[in-house]
C-alpha cells in the first residue's frame, strides 16, 4: 500500500510540474537544484547558473558548475541532502527521479520540474525549449538552438564516405566493472549520428562484457569514456582485457575516448560531440 501511495504521489507531482512547465516562469531569484548534467548545462546557457545552488555529480559543464555543492548521483539521491540546501525548485529528468524522492520533496514543499529527454537532435532542441519555457530565457534558448543547428550541419559534413565502422562502447570502472552499451541507449544514438554502427545488438541498455561476446562482435573501434580508459590504466590496460586483441579494433589499436557527459548528454553541445566522434572514427 505504501508503494502504491508513493507512485500515486509521484504521478500527481509529475503531471502538475509537467503541465506547469510550459507556462510557468520562475522568479529571477529562485534557488534551483539540478539533478541532471544536461539540464544543468541548459540552465547555465539560459543565464541561470547563479540560481543553481546544488547539482548531481554528472553536472560538470560549464567548468564553473563543478564548484556547486553536490547531492549525489542522479540515480541514487536522498532527499535529505537536497532539502538541506533549501531550494525553491528541483529539476531533472523524469527517468531519473524515483517516486520516493518525488514524494519526499513534495512533502517538504519543494517544487519539482521534470523533463522528458529523447536521444535525437530534435529531442535536444525540444529539451532546450522546454527548460526555457519553465524557467525563462527564450531568447537565450533560441541562440543555443541556432548554435546547435550550425554545429550539427558542420558535423554532418565530416563523414561523407558512407563507411559505417562497427563501434563497441565499453563502460569501464576498472576491470571489475565493464559493461557494453546495447540498443536504444544514448551511446548507440550518438554512434549512429557520428556515422558508425553499434557493434552489438539483441539487448537493450547495458550488460556485462564477456570475452566471447567481444570477439564475436569484432568491433572496428572500441569507444570508452576518458575516465573509463584511465580506470583501466590506459590503452595497455585495455589491450590486456581478454579478447580485445582478437578484434579488429585491438589489432589496429583503434581505441577512442571522449568525455562522458559530452558524449552521452544530448545537450546544447550535441553538434560538438557528433563532430568530435566523427573525426575519431575516421
Amino acid at each position: 500500500m505504501k508503494v502504491i501511495k508513493l507512485i500515486i504521489a509521484f504521478v500527481i507531482v509529475t503531471s502538475q510540474v509537467l503541465s506547469a512547465s510550459a507556462s510557468t516562469i520562475y522568479a529571477p531569484n529562485s534557488k534551483i537544484v539540478s539533478l541532471n548534467g544536461t539540464v544543468s548545462e541548459i540552465l547555465a546557457g539560459l543565464g541561470l547558473e547563479k540560481n543553481i545552488i546544488g547539482t548531481d555529480v554528472t553536472s560538470n559543464y560549464p567548468e564553473s558548475i563543478k564548484n556547486k555543492p553536490k547531492v549525489g548521483h542522479n540515480r541514487s539521491i536522498s532527499a535529505e541532502g537536497i532539502i538541506a540546501l533549501q531550494p525553491d525548485v528541483v529539476t531533472g529528468l523524469t527517468t531519473e527521479v524515483k517516486p520516493e524522492l518525488a514524494a519526499q520533496l513534495k512533502s517538504a514543499g519543494i517544487k519539482l520540474v521534470l523533463f522528458n529527454q529523447d536521444f535525437t537532435a530534435d529531442g535536444t532542441r525540444k529539451l532546450i525549449k522546454d527548460v526555457a519555457a519553465a524557467f525563462g530565457g527564450q531568447a537565450e534558448a533560441n541562440k543555443m538552438i541556432a548554435k546547435l543547428n550550425a554545429e550539427l550541419a558542420t558535423a554532418g559534413k565530416i563523414n561523407k564516405n558512407g563507411a559505417k565502422p562497427k563501434v563497441l562502447f565499453i563502460y569501464a570502472r576498472g576491470t571489475g566493472t565493464m559493461l557494453v552499451g546495447g540498443e536504444g541507449t544514448s551511446i548507440e544514438k550518438i554512434i549512429e549520428l557520428a556515422g558508425g554502427q553499434n557493434a552489438v545488438s539483441g539487448f537493450n541498455n547495458y550488460k556485462p562484457l564477456t570475452s566471447e561476446a567481444l570477439v564475436a562482435a569484432n568491433p572496428d573501434v572500441i569507444l570508452l569514456f576518458s575516465s573509463g580508459m584511465e580506470s583501466l590504466g590506459g590503452a595497455a590496460g585495455l589491450q590486456a582485457v581478454q579478447g580485445v586483441n582478437q578484434t579488429n579494433a585491438g589489432k589496429n589499436k583503434k581505441f577512442v575516448t571522449m568525455e562522458g557527459e559530452l558524449l552521452t548528454g544530448f545537450g546544447p553541445r550535441l553538434g560538438q560531440a557528433v563532430a568530435q566522434l566523427s573525426q575519431k572514427l575516421k
